[in-house]
């Protein structure tokens, strides 16, 4: 069955029959699925007071190793949250009562991160929500489909400069 995409690629075809635009087929459906999957898991987020930024500032804490205490840069550099956004969801974060910050006890000119009480039961309830969307909007694949699909975008974001910590 075709989708939306196949019909792209057709019309190139009949537009532009010189050009191989077969990489659109990926990076169209890619596109497409992002939004899909940054709209359910937004839902899924939402149903919690969070956003995917926050979400993932919680998740990056409650992760690391107990106490779940991180600096703002190894938070950004764990995370999934750029450098200008960390100060923002860690001041909104603080303001609702879900992570304070202290000083840092081996260097007094840095500052640390770490969940309350509040924070931890929040990703902890959240969490498990958040699993069970993904497995949701993956459930039309096999195991084995899913980890060849999850092999492939690990070599292409590695071939881009990604995963480098």
């Amino acid at each position: 069955m075709a989708d939306h995409v196949d019909r792209v690629l057709e019309q190139w075809a009949v537009q532009r029959p010189d050009l191989d635009v077969s990489p659109m087929a990926v990076l169209g459906r890619l596109k497409r699925l992002s939004r899909l999957v940054d709209a359910e898991t937004g839902r899924t987020f939402n149903a919690h007071g969070l956003d995917a930024a926050s979400f993932d500032v919680l998740a990056t804490l409650r992760r690391s190793d107990a106490p779940h205490r991180l600096t703002p840069a190894e938070l950004m550099r764990a995370s999934m949250v750029t450098s200008g956004a960390i100060t923002q969801r860690l001041d909104r974060l603080e303001a609702r009562g879900l992570v304070s910050r202290s000083p840092s006890a081996s260097d007094g000119r840095s500052v640390v991160v770490a969940l309350t009480d509040a924070g931890r039961a929040l990703i902890d309830e959240a969490l498990p929500d958040h699993v069970a969307t993904s497995a949701g909007l993956l459930a039309a694949l096999t195991k084995e489909e899913r980890d060849m699909i999850a092999t492939a975008l690990r070599s292409l974001l590695e071939s881009l400069g990604d995963g480098k910590d």
